[in-house]
């Protein structure tokens, strides 16, 4: 009901760092292919291409979405006419396509220089994918003013006014099935809610291996179906709080994206993963306290930075069971060396802040693994491959009568993806195509 109010981040909203250098992405289309060739005047042809090819990935996947929602009989008439366009590029990884339009290892390292944004290297990654992300971006960037808590503050009396609700330290114990209809849930405190219809948005792999009873998952083979998929990588995150304001320590509202000099992509990350000690694959950079306008209202006289990168499950997967916030001296240990580590790549792009910290939390997958749930502590559901796209089985409708799924697994991994997610859902519950009305 426009409640929710955003704040642009200004005209540069991505900053490529490649050691030395650095490589500005700019909101608008022309002015974002200007800054590309004023970096690659030799590459016109290949940015020009590129921006091409990314409009028409992202008009090929509607109707693919769609594709997901409408009827199993509909789909076999007409599914194959709304999916193939898409293939096209869902198919290819992010690295072939950028290697068909040029050999520039610099500017395909730049082009590809989001891929944290989904979590997979261009050699892995699938290009509908980045192409999402990239146009999304397009446009700019934009913060929600007063922080992210303000999406569930507006959209609480959305759902009350619809006879809905939201309830926290909830947890669900289990989907309750009878005769392959879905009937209702069961808390972990016993309590048991009943409904027409049952929407998971727990992610698929937290859904089929720990929701649903075991001889529903047996019989219809849903264990087979995750074999198909693996789940998307695990990261740690330094929050950071600050003495000064946005405006005293100069922080900026660009997000930063550092990377190593040497190696593409998926060599950096190959690299880290075989020895943690190696230089990170990618630093994230982040400034929500420069980007809320409404910031300094609440807390002022302070800032605060995120800072994010890749970690292996299982480098904390011996905690995994383990109490949050009481898992020992060792994984302390563990959690400040890396910390610090990380405030080593902020002094070097911000050296104005070191000395201006006031606090510091570092999370870890097994965080992740605490508060959402994903068994593996993955940040974005499942892997953004090509044979992602290929699989199916991610879509609303399941087995079960009355039981759906919806979230980034449906879809893909962002707001975004999630929010489009429950369209597709509601269409595919409903039968109706709510898209005309939005």
């Amino acid at each position: 009901d426009s409640k929710l109010k955003w704040a642009d981040m200004g005209n540069v909203y991505d900053r490529i760092i490649i050691g030395d250098q650095q490589f500005d992405f700019v909101k608008g289309v022309k002015n974002f292919k200007k800054q590309m060739v004023s970096y690659f005047p030799e590459e016109e042809q290949a940015i020009d291409t590129y921006i091409n090819l990314v409009f028409k990935a992202v008009k090929t996947s509607k109707n693919y979405y769609i594709s997901k929602a409408i009827s199993p009989f509909l789909n076999a008439i007409i599914g194959k006419f709304l999916k193939t366009p898409f293939y096209k590029f869902s198919d290819k990884t992010t690295d072939e396509v950028l290697r068909s339009l040029t050999k520039n290892e610099t500017l395909i390292k730049v082009l590809s220089g989001q891929y944290g944004d989904y979590g997979l290297p261009p050699k892995q990654s699938s290009f509908s994918m980045h192409a999402s992300v990239a146009r999304h971006y397009f446009d700019g960037g934009n913060f929600p003013i007063g922080g992210s808590s303000q999406i569930v503050k507006t959209i609480d009396p959305v759902i009350a006014a619809s006879g809905g609700t939201i309830l926290v330290s909830a947890e669900v114990d289990e989907i309750i099935i009878d005769r392959n209809t879905a009937v209702g849930v069961k808390m972990k405190n016993g309590k048991v809610f009943k409904a027409k219809n049952i929407v998971s948005n727990a992610g698929i792999m937290t859904t089929y291996n720990t929701l649903l009873p075991t001889t529903t998952v047996i019989k219809h083979r849903l264990k087979e179906q995750l074999k198909k998929v693996k789940p998307s990588v695990a990261h740690v995150s330094l929050y950071i709080g600050l003495e000064g304001s946005p405006e005293e320590l100069q922080l900026p509202k660009t997000n930063y994206w550092i990377y190593p000099a040497e190696g593409d992509h998926d060599t950096c990350v190959q690299r880290y993963l075989d020895d943690l000690s190696q230089p990170f694959p990618m630093v994230y950079l982040s400034f929500p306290s420069a980007k809320d306008p409404d910031w300094s209202n609440r807390y002022p006289g302070k800032s605060s930075i995120d800072i994010i990168t890749l970690m292996p499950f299982e480098t904390f997967q011996k905690w995994s069971d383990t109490s949050w916030k009481k898992r020992g001296d060792e994984y302390e240990t563990i959690k400040e060396d890396i910390a610090q580590r990380l405030l080593k790549e902020l002094y070097k792009q911000l050296p104005q802040v070191e000395g201006k910290i006031h606090c510091y939390e570092l999370s870890t997958p097994v965080t992740t693994k605490h508060f959402i749930n994903y068994k593996n502590g993955e940040v974005y559901g499942l892997d953004h491959s090509p044979s992602r796209f290929r699989q199916s089985f991610l879509t609303p409708r399941t087995p079960i009568k009355n039981f759906y799924l919806t979230g980034q697994d449906i879809v893909t991994a962002g707001v975004g993806g999630a929010l489009f997610s429950g369209v597709l859902t509601t269409m595919a519950m409903t039968g109706k195509n709510v898209l005309k009305d939005l």
